[in-house]
């Protein structure tokens, strides 16, 4: 257990710690001294950007949640579906939405940037001057451009979740299905009765990781908007990562790492409660 504890600790205990201490500091990247007290939270937490930023960040993840774990688990159900039958195509199916997932997220956002810009590169809107419809301001449109963002973390995220409900979709015994049939259930019932019952607990576990990583991201964000227009697409993240390397100061991004351990902490609480009354059930 030695090597574990000594890399934790450097690699995770060490820099949390440290973030934590220069949360109670005015530290700059700027300069070498600095002073301890509230005045960083006390400037974050009633500055005009803050609830603005939370905002935005709550709209992206939940909304980013919900059609993640939906679209995963209708991409999973088809995939069961077409194996089971012997359909062609589902190793394929398979394979492209594995693609998008092991894309780093600088990568994906310079693809959506070039797949949703307005300009005479952009894939989509090149389609519809081609049909003489007019250009969709996909990324300068403050609506447009967090529904854009939203878009392609969806497309990124999906097929994590596709890869947990799939695997348990395998796991569900096929006698509850023979004995759903039996008793006259249609596949709708069989699917409400017994599937959902049966994907509970890897629903809960996906849900858990999904909200964690996309209340992270950031860096797929930076590369497709800036956060932009204005502060449209700002998440948390980002507007952590602009506060410390665009403003130098340290102490109140640090405040902001903090705040957003604080919600995530929060998420899994709450998750880790539902699992909990869901085995007691």
């Amino acid at each position: 257990m030695v090597p574990l504890l000594v890399v934790v600790t450097l690699f995770y205990l060490y820099p949390a710690t440290q973030v934590f201490r220069f949360s109670f500091t005015n530290a700059s990247l700027l300069r070498e001294d600095h002073r301890y007290g509230l005045e960083s939270y006390a400037r974050v937490l009633t500055g005009p950007a803050f609830l603005h930023v939370v905002w935005i960040t709550l709209i992206f993840v939940l909304v980013s949640i919900a059609l993640q774990l939906t679209l995963g688990l209708v991409i999973a159900l088809a995939v069961q579906h077409g194996t089971r039958r012997g359909l062609r195509g589902t190793g394929l199916i398979r394979t492209l939405v594995l693609t998008s997932w092991v894309m780093p997220g600088i990568v994906i956002g310079v693809i959506w940037q070039i797949v949703l810009n307005s300009g005479s590169y952009g894939l989509v809107n090149s389609v519809l001057a081609s049909a003489g419809l007019p250009r969709v301001g996909f990324l300068t449109g403050s609506t447009m451009a967090l529904w854009s963002v939203i878009v392609a973390n969806v497309w990124r995220g999906t097929a994590f979740s596709m890869i947990l409900q799939y695997a348990g979709l395998q796991a569900i015994d096929p006698v509850l299905y023979e004995a759903a049939e039996v008793d006259g259930a249609s596949r709708w019932q069989s699917f409400w009765r017994v599937t959902l019952p049966s994907l509970r607990p890897i629903l809960m576990i996906n849900l858990v990781l999904i909200s964690i990583q996309t209340f992270n991201t950031f860096d797929m964000i930076l590369a497709l908007t800036g956060g932009g227009p204005g502060r449209a697409t700002e998440v948390l993240a980002l507007h952590t990562y602009n506060v410390i390397f665009r403003a130098f100061s340290l102490g109140q991004g640090s405040v902001l790492a903090v705040v957003m351990l604080a919600l995530s902490l929060l998420f899994t609480l709450v998750y880790v409660r539902l699992l909990r009354t869901e085995d007691r059930l």
